[in-house]
């Protein structure tokens, strides 16, 4: 581009100073462009190909109908992605959520010392990890972990330390006890079976190597009137926090008496009778030499002499035949245990004291036929009255600094058994579940359904067994019919999704095509409600070793199995007391 001068003087720019002679042809990009006609211009072709008015109509209809056609899809996906069209792994349609089966990732099992670095995993889940490893969560196959003690004290997810569990027959209830009472006896929690009725957890207890007291007709006394650990901590202690325990252990007696004369008689005995009974129990302690004891003959020899201190309860007036009048009717009722059916039990010494620092405790009343009622009765309110009194007397040496401090685990199982034995045990079964947090026990009580409280003799016993569902911390369902879900929702708050759940756990086993073991689809699973909170399933998978220590069947095996099944079960309870996890092929599994 040069610069020149004009004929006027003026200097002009030359734009194509330098460029060859008719280099951009002979015309421009702009040459012979025309500009058509308004209504010439919907009929030109564009960069979308020829676009006519018709054209453009048909595109316009065409996109009409396919807005049309999306919101109709979306109207049949959100009637069907309703919450009661939903199936539970989504629907089949596009967009409707539908989650095909997928096959459980592999499961491997390591101690915490070769898995020290892995454990706890880092996986995000809501299954709580406080307390005795349980089982897996059937959803996201998270550990479970969990019990009434650690719950109350460590994690604060509940307010009373106590466990009911519900669920029909053979589905793992006892089982799943079994797990925490092994659990919390390895944290220094002294595990208390008062009765065990089958027995369930002897042979547990043995292997830990706890004390198993056996009470039955010509097996093992029980002497009610021994002040047992209560006496001899108050002896112990003494000064005035002895003498306070002393007075416990007087009314703990006097009660048991009572208990057992309610039971002869059928009907609670008078208030009158309970102050001679009172009576004749001081001085029979007044008289008896320090550590020595006295049975229920010696009670009837001192109410048939007649003391001093008895004939001023009865109001005799120095009458004899008034006084005779006054305690006839108890003298009987005494006369009744001595020669009746409770004499064997009853009338000797105590065959074997609870041990005050066994690491666990079963007394074992399977002994007792099961129709005999009385028996039953009188063994589960002597086992509860003698296993409370020894916590009674186990924190009060800890309060005088005398003894450290432990935490008991009391275990009920079958628990319609003993309600239905005597009105008694339902109350001081209800005294525990409100009392529980301060005597530093947690209480786990085990029945089949709600209905069995509706089986009890008086309407107040009734409503108390049903407190016990109200007031439990945890509960605990196995599977149940759909119709006891629905009574048990009432209580505790299940939704509509848990109830068909658990109802889905009572069905019955398949029919085995080749003749092999089926088990019931609810067996080892069960929910777990604390509160208003959403329940937690679980699948709870034992050892070898748990399976042989707790076998509930064990009746029903062949005479060909047996000796060797008690073989095993017996190299198991001298592994796990030796502490010789790997002395037996049975115990390697522990």
């Amino acid at each position: 581009m040069t610069a020149g001068v004009g004929g006027d003087g003026t200097r002009v720019l030359d734009l194509g100073a330098g460029w060859p002679r008719r280099a951009s042809g002979p015309g421009t990009a702009m040459s012979g462009l025309v500009v058509p006609d308004v209504d010439e211009q919907d009929r030109e072709p564009d960069e979308m190909g020829a676009q006519t008015t018709r054209a453009m109509r048909r595109a316009q209809r065409q996109r009409a109908r396919d807005e049309a056609a999306e919101q109709r899809h979306r109207r049949r996906l959100a009637r069907a992605n309703r919450d009661d069209s939903v199936p539970h792994r989504g629907s089949h349609a596009v967009g409707g959520g539908r989650v095909a089966a997928l096959d459980p990732p592999t499961m491997w099992r390591a101690t915490t010392v070769q898995a020290c670095g892995l454990w706890p995993f880092a996986s995000g889940s809501g299954a709580p990890m406080t307390g005795v490893p349980l089982g897996q969560h059937i959803s996201t196959g998270a550990t479970v972990c969990g019990d009434p003690l650690n719950w109350f004290t460590r994690a604060r997810y509940i307010s009373n330390p106590s466990l009911f569990m519900l669920g029909m027959p053979g589905l793992g209830k006892s089982t799943l006890i079994n797990r925490m009472l092994i659990g919390l006896a390895a944290q220094g929690v002294v595990p208390l079976v008062l009765g065990d009725l089958k027995p369930d957890y002897a042979d547990t207890v043995r292997a830990l190597g706890g004390q198993v007291i056996s009470i039955a007709r010509g097996v093992g006394g029980l002497n009610v009137l021994d002040p047992g650990a209560m006496g001899a901590a108050a002896t112990r202690i003494g000064g005035q926090a002895g003498q306070a325990l002393a007075a416990e252990t007087h009314g703990r007696v006097l009660n048991m008496v009572a208990a057992l004369l309610t039971i002869v008689r059928g009907v609670p005995i008078s208030d009158h009778e309970q102050s001679v009974l009172s009576a004749c129990l001081r001085h029979l302690r007044e008289r008896t030499p320090p550590g020595r004891t006295y049975r229920l003959p010696d009670l009837l020899a001192v109410l048939d002499a007649g003391p001093p201190r008895v004939r001023q309860v009865t109001l005799d007036r120095g009458q004899e035949s008034r006084y005779r009048d006054a305690v006839d009717p108890l003298h009987r009722s005494l006369l009744g245990i001595l020669d009746g059916p409770l004499a064997d039990t009853f009338a000797s010494e105590s065959a074997t004291r609870i041990d005050p620092d066994a690491t666990a405790v079963c007394i074992d009343i399977s002994g007792i036929g099961e129709s005999d009622g009385q028996l039953t009765a009188a063994a589960m309110l002597a086992a509860w009255s003698d296993g409370l009194g020894t916590v009674a007397a186990s924190h009060a040496l800890a309060d005088a600094g005398l003894a450290p401090r432990r935490w008991f685990f009391t275990v009920l199982d079958e628990l319609w058994r003993p309600l239905r034995a005597a009105s008694g045990i339902v109350d001081r079964i209800d005294a525990l579940t409100r009392l529980n947090r301060s005597l530093g026990l947690a209480d786990a009580k085990i029945t089949h359904t709600l209905k069995d409280a509706e089986a009890l003799g008086t309407e107040s016993d009734k409503a108390k067994a049903r407190g016990f569902v109200e007031r439990a911390g945890m509960v605990a369902c196995a599977g149940l019919p759909k119709a006891e879900m629905e009574d048990l929702g009432r209580v505790v708050g299940l939704s509509r999704r848990e109830i068909e759940l658990v109802s889905s756990w009572s069905s019955p086993a398949g029919w085995a095509q080749e003749g092999g073991n089926e088990e019931p689809p609810g067996r080892g699973r069960f929910l777990i409600k604390v509160g208003g909170r959403p329940g937690i399933p679980i699948r709870v998978a034992i050892t070898e070793a748990e399976r042989h220590l707790h076998d509930t069947n064990r009746r029903w095996i062949a005479e060909g199995d047996a000796e060797r099944m008690l073989a095993e079960r017996a190299a198991v309870v001298r592994a796990v007391t030796a502490g010789d996890l790997h002395g037996t092929a049975a115990a390697e599994a522990w």
